[in-house]
């Protein structure tokens, strides 16, 4: 008997840090079979209006679209979000010329970055590829006084600003009638597509706070 329950215990001692280290990896894999991306970009002016000791909006720099991340999304809407525990960029500051915010990096990689299948370099240089590749209309370059636009001016403006972007591919998000920023969805490979879930602002006209 003594034999026996002895046996159990060994086998039951080797069992768990197996399990144990499934569980990890099912974790640190759990959401990266996603649909597509969003590629969420923050108007700096109006974010600063509410937060302006943040080191995006202090140092004298003055930002207009600003990346505020590459979310893997679903298509049912939502997405995965900390999936695992990978260690972020060596050097986060080799991406603040377009995440102005050592903080924005961190949350972005450790919030959606680990579910995108990627470790930290390859997903900021997707990040940066997107940005790249995503031209900013003209008009919000330099807007040096408040503008009133309505959602669909700055929709069409996106999409003559860049050929070939769906006019469902792009997003506004207006809390409080502001323009808060941008969102346009691609594929994997960073294609436009047309974004399976709306979340568009639906004001008739929203404020574009000046670049100062």
């Amino acid at each position: 008997m003594k034999v026996l329950l002895a046996c159990s215990l060994l086998l039951l001692c080797a069992a768990f840090p197996g399990q144990s280290r499934s569980r990890r990896h099912r974790r640190a894999t759990q959401g990266t079979a996603f649909d597509y991306y969003l590629l969420t970009l923050s108007w700096s002016p109006e974010y600063c209006h509410s937060h302006p000791d943040d080191e995006q909006c202090t140092g004298g720099k003055h930002y207009g679209f600003v990346v505020h991340g590459l979310w893997p999304e679903y298509r049912s809407g939502s997405g995965p979000q900390h999936c695992g525990y990978g260690p972020g960029l060596a050097d986060p500051s080799s991406v603040l010329d377009i995440m102005p915010s050592l903080y924005l990096i961190q949350h972005e990689w450790q919030t959606h970055g680990t579910c995108s299948g990627l470790d930290a370099d390859a997903y900021f240089g997707l990040i940066r590829k997107a940005f790249t590749a995503t031209k900013i209309p003209s008009q919000f370059m330099n807007v040096n006084q408040q503008l009133t636009l309505g959602p669909l001016q700055i929709k069409q403006a996106f999409q003559q600003a860049n050929p070939g972007l769906p006019s469902g591919g792009v997003l506004v998000t207006c809390p409080s009638y502001y323009l808060q920023g941008v969102e346009i969805c691609l594929d994997k490979g960073l294609n436009h597509v047309t974004c399976p879930v709306a979340r568009d602002c639906n004001a008739q006209s929203i404020k574009v706070p000046p670049i100062k």
